[in-house]
């Protein structure tokens, strides 16, 4: 089936933190949103689900595909009150003109629903999306189309490659990360027990693709083609893409 190899790129890591990802074309934004959850530590995506906000930017488009309800409801207010943000513009003082125009300015910026919209005709086109999440801890991505095939047979997700291990929820940013991640390696340095204890809840680990494939199975959104695939009572003997 006509099928994405993506790299996921987390950016300001360093080394890179980053997974390249095989999958069947026709995912929803919110399914895209999974697999970037599911290939790192965070918590967000299926099965578990709302803990932080996300948003996937669309700059190409001026838009934004986001679970942020309060946003969208924003955008929709504006697009029926067009005449009200007009004349509200006109009153504002000198003070807060910019500020309000500014403002308008990203209203009108689309807002849509990630389960609403499919990832195919942005990322063909312009092969690269940025995506948002906690917007506390401010993680971004870019998430790059490397190739598009038509050999890929199965109807979820895998992982083909990737290197250094993903943050955990609520780390604190990419430098509390690196913080974190010293003293959860260090077996000598005075907060390793505590880091240890703390990231149990959140079932962080290294990177693991073994662990990571398991999970992926349960992001199908096709159908998979056994009768092209080599294998012996649904246990792959041998594939391109999955061994």
């Amino acid at each position: 089936m006509k099928s994405y190899i993506i790299k996921i790129e987390l950016e300001e890591s360093n080394p890179l933190i980053w997974r390249r990802v095989i999958m069947p074309a026709g995912a929803t934004y919110k399914r895209l949103h999974d697999v970037i959850q599911n290939v790192t530590n965070f918590q967000s995506g299926y099965p578990g689900g709302g803990y932080h906000l996300f948003e996937f930017d669309l700059p190409k488009e001026n838009r934004i595909v986001t679970d942020n309800e309060e946003a969208y409801m924003e955008h929709q207010h504006y697009i029926k009150n067009k005449k009200y943000y007009e004349e509200r513009l006109k009153s504002m003082g000198p003070k807060m003109f910019q500020f309000e125009k500014n403002h308008q300015e990203r209203l009108k910026i689309e807002v849509r629903k990630p389960t609403g919209l499919k990832i195919d005709d942005y990322l063909e086109k312009y092969k690269e999306i940025q995506y948002h999440y906690d917007f506390g801890d401010d993680w971004w991505f870019t998430i790059r189309l490397e190739e598009i095939v038509d050999d890929y047979y199965f109807g979820y997700p895998t992982l083909l490659d990737g290197a250094e291990t993903a943050p955990p929820e609520d780390v604190g940013g990419i430098h509390g990360f690196y913080e974190f991640l010293e003293a959860y390696r260090d077996l000598k340095h005075p907060e390793h027990s505590a880091m240890k204890d703390w990231v149990e809840d959140w079932n962080f680990r290294e990177y693991n693709p073994d662990w990571i494939n398991d999970r992926l199975k349960d992001l199908d959104y096709k159908k998979t083609e056994w009768d092209k695939i080599k294998h012996e009572h649904y246990k792959v003997i041998e594939d391109k893409y999955r061994k």
